[in-house]
C-alpha cells in the first residue's frame, strides 16, 4: 500500500486567499487537524494546522480578517508517490509533523496524510498478524 493509498479520500484545502477564519471552519467541519493552503493550480503554499491556530490564539484581534497566507507554515516539506509509509513517519517523528502533503513532480497536491492514517494502517497489519498467529496455534 501506497501512502497516497493511506490518505482520507479528500484532502482538506483552502485557497491561499482564504481568511484564517475559512482555514479553521474548513478543519472543523472536516474534522481534520490541517488543511493544504493551495494557489489556483493547487500547488502546495503552505499548511495551516491547529499549531498554526493556537499560536495565533495569543495575540490576534480577528481572525475573520487575516489572510490564512500570512500565518500558514511554509516552506512546507511534502512527500511524493515514492515516498515509503516508513520513510513518511521517520520524517514526522523526527520534525514533530503530523501533516505531510503528498504531491506530484509540479507540486500539486494529491493527498494530505496524517500520522493517524500510517499509525491506523500499522495497527490493521499488526492485528492481522496477531490473527494469524492464534489461528496457526488452534
Amino acid at each position: 500500500m501506497n501512502i497516497l493509498e493511506m490518505c482520507d479520500w479528500e484532502a482538506a484545502t483552502v485557497p491561499a486567499e482564504a481568511t484564517v477564519e475559512l482555514a479553521i471552519r474548513t478543519m472543523l467541519d472536516r474534522q481534520v487537524g490541517a488543511v493544504a493552503v493551495i494557489d489556483e493550480d493547487r500547488r502546495v503554499a503552505g499548511v495551516f494546522t491547529e499549531r498554526d491556530v493556537l499560536r495565533l490564539s495569543l495575540g490576534e484581534p480577528d481572525l475573520r480578517k487575516i489572510p490564512v497566507r500570512k500565518v500558514m507554515t511554509a516552506p512546507v516539506e511534502m512527500a511524493t508517490r515514492a515516498t515509503t509509509a516508513g520513510e513518511a513517519l521517520a520524517t514526522m517523528v523526527e520534525r514533530h509533523y503530523r501533516h505531510l502533503p503528498i504531491v506530484d513532480d509540479d507540486g500539486r497536491l494529491l493527498g494530505m496524510l496524517s500520522i493517524r492514517n500510517l499509525l491506523q494502517v500499522r495497527i490493521d497489519r499488526l492485528t492481522h498478524q496477531l490473527d494469524q498467529v492464534r489461528s496457526a496455534m488452534l
